[in-house]
């Protein structure tokens, strides 16, 4: 196959899971993906390797990656399956990121895999949510292990049931879920119109090739050396922190290792990492140095090795709590690596944006309600020119939630949406701003945040300024006065209470005032 046709059929690829989370949110009932757009879905070889992805979400994508290849190879499938998980220690990310795998048959063995991952506004647990700050992961939810949802076509309803009966809005919730359905059905029908049979490992496997032949070049470009970098989440939301995370990047020819050792233990609060989501932090910053025409496979991370020790924030033991790995943890994981390789590439390399998602969840179990968002902040600044404002940063490439969406379906009311002016970090080049958002609660109900970079601010680079760090306050009806908060809490809120969230603004590039 030539490279013309070879990077249409790419694109075609890449088409086709575009079409999957068009299906995907338009059939969703939640805000969270029909508004937020808060899924991933791609396509892998029968063998459970990436070939195409769409431009969704770096954390949901790159731990599939990561994933796929023990799925695919553990069961025996058949036409008509639908499979389903979300526990973090066997492909998963946190609990309330579910996924459905549909196999894609040609003839007796499927040829391929349509997948989706979703977050569920709730997956039960204590805290509505499913976003609050637990110390073991049953807390946290209901643990899916890989398990067929429909096998030869019949719906394992016992599963269903339990989808019902352990989840706040069990309605919302299966409809979401038979909207991923959809989209992977959607998905797989594609692939059998485009490809017959025979065509399709060898396009597959052309494109893996031409992918990882990118990577090597990519690395290769890097120079050869060890780059060492640390930075610290501030604490788990119980009481331990500030907990270092610490980086080697050795780069030798086409190959990169990246190092770990050195990293905080692992945590009693809900910071830390499936090993899955350590890699899915990893792969994105090395994806962000390869050609954006690089086909959306796997191969472009053969090259590189990871390193997490066992029992470390940074590779979990099971049973951990991971609620704020997945969102804020990888963040931070992505800080330090660009952090080093800064030292490598330090006209490519941005200084640090916001380094958090700002996790906001309301919810009730009495009204049977559960809102769930995260909020843009500050890019870092970068040697071209400044850093991007109010936008999601890495980890992270969802929408907003509009105000008109929050205000019709939930009991909230938003009483600021602003730019955070002047949080950006000074230097030649300024970095972006964050933004100030406000909901006032208009029921009781309980609110829980998972937040960053409210103490170490996002650092800058070659001389520039840190950004501001984020801030979280609320207003209590009975006193009328602003009480500042922690990066991570979970409370009862009363009618007219005002939580108030200002996210970070990125760090700054270079020395003000230079040429």
């Amino acid at each position: 196959m030539n490279t013309l046709a070879l990077s249409l059929a790419s694109s075609r690829l890449a088409s086709i899971c575009e079409e999957m989370g068009g299906i995907l949110r338009r059939s969703a009932l939640s805000p969270n993906i029909k508004d937020r757009e808060d899924y991933s879905c791609a396509l892998f070889n029968r063998d459970g390797e990436l070939v195409a992805q769409a431009a969704h979400i770096p954390v949901h994508l790159g731990s599939m990656v990561y994933a796929m290849r023990d799925i695919a190879a553990r069961f025996q499938w058949r036409e008509g399956d639908v499979l389903i998980f979300n526990d973090p220690f066997l492909g998963g990310t946190h609990l309330p990121d579910v996924t459905l795998v549909i196999p894609v048959f040609w003839g007796a063995r499927p040829g391929a895999f349509a997948v989706s991952r979703a977050h569920h506004a709730d997956i039960g647990g204590k805290t509505p949510g499913s976003m609050g700050v637990h110390r073991h992961l049953q807390d946290e939810g209901c643990i899916i292990a890989p398990q067929f949802w429909f096998r030869d076509g019949k719906e394992n309803r016992a599963l269903s049931a339990r989808f019902r009966d352990e989840m706040r809005s069990p309605e919302e919730r299966f409809g979401d879920l038979q909207a991923q359905r959809a989209a992977g059905e959607l998905g797989a029908k594609r692939l059998r119109q485009w490809l017959a049979e025979d065509e399709v490992e060898p396009l597959f496997d052309a494109l893996l090739r031409v992918s990882e032949a990118y990577a090597l070049q990519a690395i290769a470009r890097i120079p050869d050396g060890s780059y060492s970098f640390e930075d610290v989440l501030e604490d788990d939301g119980l009481g331990s922190g500030p907990l270092p995370i610490r980086v080697q990047v050795t780069i030798r020819g086409e190959e990169a290792e990246v190092d770990f050792s050195g990293t905080a233990a692992q945590s009693q609060g809900p910071v830390n990492c499936p090993f899955a989501v350590t890699a899915a932090a990893v792969y994105y910053v090395f994806r962000c140095l390869m050609p954006g025409h690089t086909p959306q496979t796997g191969a472009v991370f053969r090259p590189i090795r990871i390193l997490a020790p066992a029992g470390s924030l940074l590779h979990a033991g099971r049973g951990a709590a991971v609620a704020a790995g997945n969102v804020e943890t990888s963040q931070r994981i992505v800080d330090v690596l660009l952090g080093a390789l800064a030292q490598a590439l330090p006209r490519q390399i941005p200084a640090a944006a916001q380094g958090t998602m700002n996790n906001v969840v309301f919810g009730s179990a009495e009204d049977d309600w559960v809102y769930y968002e995260t909020m843009a902040g500050g890019m870092g600044a970068h040697a071209a020119g400044n850093g991007a404002g109010a936008v999601q940063c890495h980890m992270t490439n969802t929408r907003n939630t509009s105000v008109e969406v929050v205000e019709m379906h939930y009991p909230l009311r938003i009483t600021r949406y602003a730019i955070r002016r002047g949080s950006g970090g000074n230097g030649r080049f300024v970095g972006g701003e964050g933004l100030i958002r406000q909901w006032q609660v208009l029921r009781p109900c309980q609110v829980s945040v998972l937040s960053e970079r409210r103490v170490f601010r996002p650092y800058g680079l070659a001389g520039g300024e840190a950004g501001q760090a984020g801030r979280n306050s609320i207003r209590a009806q009975r006193d009328g006065e602003w009480h500042e908060m922690e990066g991570k809490f979970s409370l009862p809120l009363q009618p007219g209470d005002v939580l108030r969230v200002e996210s970070p603004g990125g760090g700054g590039y270079g020395e003000s005032g230079e040429a």
